[in-house]
């Protein structure tokens, strides 16, 4: 056998490396099966091997299942097997208000989970806009049922507080403009901050979105559409830090969040916190920040454009739910192109975006996709407004873990040519993976091994790729191709004949 060389890979180099190249590893992107839901969900919680989903549906469904068949009866919550994804018969309707759950949280001990939204009853029991679930029996808790005034949509908890935010104006009959914190027996603690304005223009009433809470730094994140906290327009547009005891400013955030912009998503792994936001109109802010909790410095911020609705950080990565369509300046990223993607993996120590592609499609509602996730026992569950998971059926939840990886590259086409004596030249362009970013091509002459072609790719970017072999002038060959991420591999294609030129 004569000698081969390769005379070319990529046409066009990507912005950034793939997952390995910075050592942060991704779960793959192969959905595990799920059950399904006839609506939204907004929220969900773990605790001691189960799934807590609230939104607004009242089904849900096997996975495969259509739309209106095998349904079992669920009003907007529902309780699954953390691991197999089974439902389980814990299912307490949560009905009146506008009838939906937007927030839930366990307790530190697993032993509540604490949830908020729009209701009157839940399990038939008369709450206002909250209530809570004991874990061990699937009960409405008796001894938690503050009356809040308006919607709840955020929850965080600590051994000894429970903070809620929202649209409202009044918790226990007293002024609590947007944000509450209360004792686990309900009981209304002396915390207070006054929250004003709204960030956006297409909505005018101001609302906390999000928060999450840091104890040791007796601290509580806020975010939503606002402009002033406790009187001040300074540093707390839509994002503010507040004492977790007093209410009062304690970090601001100037110049996070532009106008036309609104905060949906709040996360903290006890270092550092993250911030998902969205925006209307021109020069908003849609994508995601790193900030440091000990000082509330930002330590990195994305230009993503497309609605960021939830953020996760586990294991140095930060997974968020949007539909982002232009994440051009971003490393890794990808221009305005046609469709939209709607997950996302993140470098969480220098904000790249990492070959990690599941997708869902828009879905109903204000169609956004996915709006909420939790990771239980190593599994990424996440649920929605989607009907479709990698462009097949699934509606309102899905799930994502660190194996199997079962989903092979696609096979190239394979062509080739001979334009000289002894040079047998062979032409594919590259394929690609949803959660690998460099593959490797494998070539045979004959039958038979030849080579293997490694080339980093995504969906956006396909570069031309080619392979010269070097073989007897007027010699005819046969040749074929397959792909693998490394654990799957492809078909093979071919066989492709080509003679050699003399």
């Amino acid at each position: 056998m004569l000698a081969a060389a390769v005379l070319g890979t990529a046409s066009a180099a990507l912005a950034a490396g793939p997952a390995q190249a910075t050592g942060e590893t991704t779960l793959t992107a192969d959905p595990l099966s799920t059950w399904q839901t006839d609506g939204i969900v907004w929220s969900m919680a773990y605790a001691k091997g189960i799934v807590y989903v609230g939104g607004t549906f009242s089904h849900i469904r096997p996975p495969g299942a259509a739309p209106g068949t095998h349904d079992l009866a669920r009003t907007n919550f529902a309780a699954f097997d953390a691991k197999t994804g089974d439902p389980l018969p814990c299912a307490p309707a949560f009905t009146g208000g506008t009838g939906t759950i937007r927030a839930m949280k366990a307790s530190p001990d697993d032993s509540m989970i604490y949830i908020g939204g729009s209701f009157g009853k839940a399990g038939g029991v008369g709450r206002s806009n909250t209530a809570t679930l004991n874990t061990a029996d699937c009960t409405i808790g008796a001894d938690w049922k503050p009356t809040v005034s308006s919607t709840v949509r955020a929850i965080d908890v600590t051994p000894d507080s429970v903070y809620i935010g929202g649209g409202f104006g009044t918790v226990q009959g007293q002024t609590r403009e947007r944000v509450a914190a209360l004792r686990p027996n309900g009981t209304l603690l002396p915390f207070k901050a006054t929250i004003r304005g709204s960030s956006v223009s297409n909505d005018p009433t101001p609302a906390v979105n999000a928060l999450t809470v840091v104890p040791k730094l007796n601290k509580v994140i806020i975010g939503g559409r606002f402009t002033s906290v406790n009187g001040s327009l300074w540093g707390v547009h839509a994002l503010a830090g507040l004492d977790a005891t007093s209410g009062r400013v304690v970090d601001s955030f100037t110049g996070w969040i532009p106008n036309r912009s609104a905060v949906k998503a709040l996360a903290n792994d006890g270092t550092n916190f993250y911030v998902g936001a969205e925006g209307t109109g021109g020069g908003v802010f849609d994508g995601r920040i790193a900030g440091r909790l000990s000082d509330g410095a930002q330590l990195w911020k994305d230009t993503c454009l497309g609605a960021t609705q939830t953020v996760l950080p586990y294991k140095g990565v930060l997974y968020s739910g949007s539909h982002a369509h232009d994440c051009s300046n971003t490393p890794g990223g990808f221009t305005d192109i046609n469709n939209r993607q709607h997950f996302l993996a993140q470098s969480i120590s220098d904000k790249t975006i990492l070959p990690w592609f599941p997708d869902t499609n828009d879905g109903i509602g204000e169609q956004i996709g996915p709006r909420t996730m939790t990771m239980a026992d190593g599994i990424l569950w996440a649920g929605g407004e989607f009907t479709t998971v990698n462009d097949a059926p699934q509606q309102g939840l899905t799930r994502f873990a660190a194996s199997p990886d079962t989903g092979a590259p696609q096979v190239p086409l394979l062509s080739g040519a001979s334009g000289s004596r002894g040079k047998i030249t062979l032409k594919w362009k590259a394929s690609w993976d949803r959660d690998n970013g460099v593959l490797t091509y494998k070539i045979y002459r004959d039958g038979a091994y030849l080579t293997s072609v490694s080339q980093d790719s995504r969906y956006w970017n396909r570069p031309d790729m080619s392979y010269t072999d070097t073989v007897e002038p007027g010699t005819r060959h046969r040749y074929s191709i397959e792909v693998t991420d490394g654990t799957n591999v492809s078909g093979r294609n071919g066989p492709v004949y080509v003679t050699a030129s003399n």
